[in-house]
């Protein structure tokens, strides 16, 4: 049952919160703490890549890390890495098969680099939940240590649509926005149910150590608050913003200097 009336007011942040040892309204909650309450989100879900769908593979699936997790819409993301994938594997059928054999899966560590590599190249593949929203873009996200300390890079890796990544700022345009703030709704009419690609790091330093994962966008679509507010023909919730982008991610996959 979806809240009504002053309940639906305090879960938008329109209303005090109650406290929850008096069971009085807060009337000095702050801003924030009203924000708190409306980023909430529902549960997450995690996807293992097994063999079979048996309890032993599952769990050696686990223990290798070959696990992605998604904020909640069943997307599917795989990623595999390697020093000499060839270019053109994702046009064979038995891609997959040879990504094994060629590479790593998401969860492992890279093998010592080959004199001959200059870079690390990474396989990608993202699909849509069956029932849910199309995909924005596969970025990659990499860590990594330079002189003690953590640095980080986001690349778009693959895009939907005709857009163009630029090599400078490695990103794209948005996607869009088709949601219609009055009834809820969104449209499949941008973005794409499936992403594929090819990725090779442009900054790779074979003199650090490195980590890189995989993170899938989908196209932006109402938030649950959005929906509440429609719903009990109440205005928006002005803590959080309308529409959010749903989103996978995969286990990591990391570079050991020598």
């Amino acid at each position: 049952m979806l809240p009504r009336g002053d309940e639906a007011k305090r879960a938008l942040g329109l209303l005090p919160p109650v406290n929850a040892d008096t069971g009085l309204e807060n009337t000095n909650a702050s801003p924030e703490q009203r924000r708190l309450i409306v980023e909430r989100s529902s549960a997450g879900l995690t996807g293992v890549w097994a063999e079979e769908n048996t309890r032993e593979s599952i769990f050696a699936a686990l223990k290798r890390k070959e696990t992605f997790a998604t904020s909640g819409p069943r997307i599917r993301v795989r990623m595999f890495a390697g020093w000499s994938l060839p270019p053109h594997i994702l046009d064979e059928g038995n891609w997959v098969a040879q990504a094994y054999t060629q590479g790593v899966p998401m969860g492992a560590d890279l093998p010592v680099r080959p004199r001959r590599a200059s870079a690390p190249t990474f396989v990608l593949q993202a699909a849509k939940d069956p029932e849910g929203a199309n995909l924005d873009r596969i970025q990659i996200i990499k860590i990594w240590l330079d002189h003690g300390h953590y640095k980080e890079q986001i690349y778009d890796a693959v895009v939907s649509g005709n857009r163009r990544i630029d090599p400078r700022s490695h990103s794209a345009a948005s996607v869009g926005n088709t949601v219609d703030l009055t009834t809820g709704r969104y449209s499949n009419t941008i973005g794409t149910p499936v992403l594929t690609t090819l990725w090779r790091d442009p900054a790779f330093d074979a003199a650090k150590s490195a980590v890189y994962y995989a993170r899938v966008l989908e196209i932006p679509t109402p938030r649950w608050s959005t929906l509440l507010a429609i719903k009990n023909h109440l205005p928006l919730s002005p803590y959080v913003p309308a529409t959010i982008q749903e989103r996978a991610w995969s286990s990591p996959v990391w570079y050991t200097a020598p």
